[in-house]
């Protein structure tokens, strides 16, 4: 997840009602049936993360399909989880759940809602606000293969945080390119809850928070990676929201 240049490639539709004009207000796509959305990686990291899984060790596989399947969630809190009783939402906030997806997150009133699907074994829902922005929160599912069965398949929660972000930094590239710092990872409620930072030369640093979680859709496994993110110029609007929206990911 570092600052990213290229869309990860992924059809959406609005799920909820905004118009098409708002939608590509929103992205910068001309149309929300056949443009991608909201989900960005570098041209580099794109590169990388074309190594097929089955070409791989078991351990650089698991490392890989994570990667994937964040960069694919991009466009994402030190990690305080919000406790908030599920009667109580807090104004200018609404719940999202999906019951199909079997998910719930609590999301600003005034967002709007993306979402799409690559093939069987893999949705994207994006939430976002209705005017340009940068920041915005989504939920991508993807299948899993039988061996992965809990997080801990990808290994702890520390390990993971920083294999994931020291794949995405570029720091140490002539001349360099996108820098990734990890601020905070913890394992809690069987997630994996991390913060993390990009930030590409000459441009305002991007702050990221991810939450992922496995569940069993009565056929697979499927891993839910959420992720919110902000820039530094936004933080004021939306740092609180995406907190808040992030910190309320649950299945159901």
């Amino acid at each position: 997840m570092a600052l990213l240049s290229s869309l990860y490639s992924q059809s959406l539709r609005p799920r909820s009602t905004p118009s098409s004009a708002a939608f590509s207000h929103r992205t910068g796509f001309r149309n929300p049936v056949d443009q991608n959305v909201v989900f960005c990686k570098s041209n580099q990291q794109d590169q990388d993360l074309r190594l097929t899984i089955e070409e791989q060790s078991p351990k650089v596989q698991r490392r890989d399909l994570l990667l994937h399947t964040v960069f694919g969630s991009l466009s994402v809190p030190a990690m305080v989880p919000f406790a908030y009783a599920e009667e109580v939402i807090p104004e200018g906030f609404r719940i999202y759940a999906d019951d199909v997806n079997k998910f719930k997150i609590m999301i600003p009133q005034d967002w709007l809602i993306g979402g799409g699907e690559g093939n069987g074994f893999k949705s994207v829902t994006a939430f976002y606000p209705s005017e340009a922005s940068n920041s915005n929160v989504s939920v991508v599912i993807t299948g899993l293969g039988a061996d992965f069965t809990k997080l801990e398949s990808f290994g702890k929660v520390d390990a993971f945080a920083e294999n994931l972000v020291s794949g995405l930094d570029r720091s140490w590239q002539k001349p360099p390119g996108v820098s990734a710092k990890l601020i905070d990872s913890k394992a809690t409620k069987g997630m994996y809850y991390l913060e993390y930072t990009l930030k590409n030369p000459g441009e305002s640093e991007r702050h990221l928070f991810s939450v992922l979680g496995i569940a069993n859709n009565g056929w697979y496994n499927r891993l839910y990676t959420l992720t919110g993110q902000y820039i530094d110029d936004e933080s004021d609007k939306y740092r609180s929201k995406i907190e808040k929206a992030v910190a309320s990911f649950k299945l159901i």
